[in-house]
């Protein structure tokens, strides 16, 4: 199959809008065929992942100095985490790799908004069609998800309350429209009507309610990171202030005041302001002693090496740069990432210089397992409310960038595969 009839599949689907990107294609026809045995580890990693970062959530709840000493949350941020108390985890995505040795090592839990489900689904679905007899793991991932969203209303809003779900998201930026026209056709298969809108939509009606677009809410899915809500600080000491730096104060008002009165419910929970900082996993190094036994032998299993960039030696971490990686608190998709076997001596010194201290964490690297021509695969396990719930696959040659390509997920049949 030509890879412009399988672009023609990929837009039949109405999910994905542009199977390009900048000319070249964004997916690979050719599905990723995992043992049953391959995809449970895979899908252990994720959950793992999930359990050692509520592992380090509790470790703040005992010990709230962290959030200060160790975590550096600005004050709108510690808010939103005291706030949320004990939630923060609906949908999430790990970043996991099998690498040369043949270990499993998560590099990183996408805990506040995951991106990649309609890739995830619809590559799954034609990798079916074509591959009769294997099993798309991602295929239940939409009944998890409104699994999490009807148990968490359940749990929070008042019954009295009429169901009706905000969907909040960015509405200035395009690339996850399709994203949002997903979750969009997610959250109506709950049967309640959806509202979407920008955080500068929602508001209060006469009885004290959140209202999204004028109509009244009782469950706000948010496509809208918590470091966007909170003040927004350069990462860099030579990079330019943003031109919006200011926190979302009054939305965050409306929003965690309903929540209080148990008149709305906000997925994911903000309470992911914490897991998702890139600092969490150093927190979970640097006081592994505070863990379980259980706990500390799956961060060593999984989770590389990380230490705050203000708690190591610069000259140690540039003398060893090919050893380690630099990532910014809240960097995405390869954002504030810089690998250091990957760049140069000179220019790995100036970012190791110019990275604000109390932002960066610098992670021990591992090397990919890489297929004969140089991709190595990136496999993203779903976890929805602590359980698997799908594969996201996606290939690359070196760090993630824009010619990464988004790859189905299959599983052959066997013993605990659904």
């Amino acid at each position: 199959m030509s890879y412009t009839d399988f672009a023609r599949r990929l837009l039949a689907s109405g999910v994905v809008p542009d199977p390009w990107c900048d000319g070249r294609p964004r997916f690979r026809p050719e599905p990723v065929v995992l043992s049953a045995e391959r995809a449970r580890a895979i899908e252990a990693a994720g959950v793992a992942a999930v359990e050692l970062h509520q592992a380090a959530f509790e470790l703040c709840e005992d010990d709230p100095g962290l959030i200060d000493s160790f975590l550096c949350l600005t004050p709108v941020q510690r808010l939103m985490w005291q706030a949320s108390l004990p939630w923060w985890h609906g949908i999430a995505r790990a970043d996991v790799f099998e690498t040369e040795d043949g270990q499993i090592k998560v590099c990183e839990l996408n805990s506040d908004t995951p991106t990649g489900q309609p890739e995830a689904v619809v590559l799954g679905r034609l990798a079916v069609e074509d591959h009769p007899g294997r099993i798309d793991p991602t295929a239940r991932l939409q009944e998890h998800f409104v699994s999490c969203v009807e148990g968490y209303a359940r749990t929070v809003v008042d019954p009295e309350h009429p169901r009706v779900i905000g969907l909040i998201y960015p509405t200035e930026l395009t690339e996850d429209l399709h994203m949002v026209q997903l979750m969009h056709q997610w959250l109506e298969a709950t049967g309640w009507p959806v509202v979407l809108g920008s955080p500068f939509n929602l508001g209060r009606d006469a009885s004290g309610a959140v209202t999204l677009m004028g109509e009244r809410i009782t469950v706000a899915f948010r496509h809208y990171k918590t470091d966007w809500w909170s003040e927004r600080l350069p990462a860099w000491d030579d990079e330019d202030p943003f031109d919006d730096p200011l926190p979302l104060a009054a939305e965050l008002d409306l929003l965690l005041s309903a929540q209080h009165a148990r008149r709305c419910v906000i997925l994911n929970p903000f309470g992911s302001v914490l897991t998702q900082n890139k600092r969490t996993m150093a927190l979970l190094w640097e006081l592994q002693a505070r863990l379980s036994p259980e706990h500390r032998e799956l961060l060593h299993r999984y989770i590389p090496e990380t230490r705050r960039l203000d708690a190591v030696h610069p000259e140690q971490i540039v003398a060893e740069r090919e050893q380690w990686v630099l990532k910014s608190d809240y960097g995405a998709e390869g954002e504030e990432v810089v690998v250091g076997r990957h760049t140069e001596p000179g220019e790995w010194a100036l970012a190791i210089e110019h990275a604000i201290p109390e932002r960066f964490v610098v992670q021990r690297c591992f090397v990919p397992a890489r297929d004969p021509d140089g991709w190595s695969l990136n496999l993203g396990p779903w976890v929805v409310a602590g359980r698997s719930a799908g594969i996201y696959g996606r290939l690359q040659r070196g760090p993630t960038d824009g010619e990464a390509l988004s790859v189905a997920v299959l599983v052959e049949p066997g013993p605990g595969v659904e």
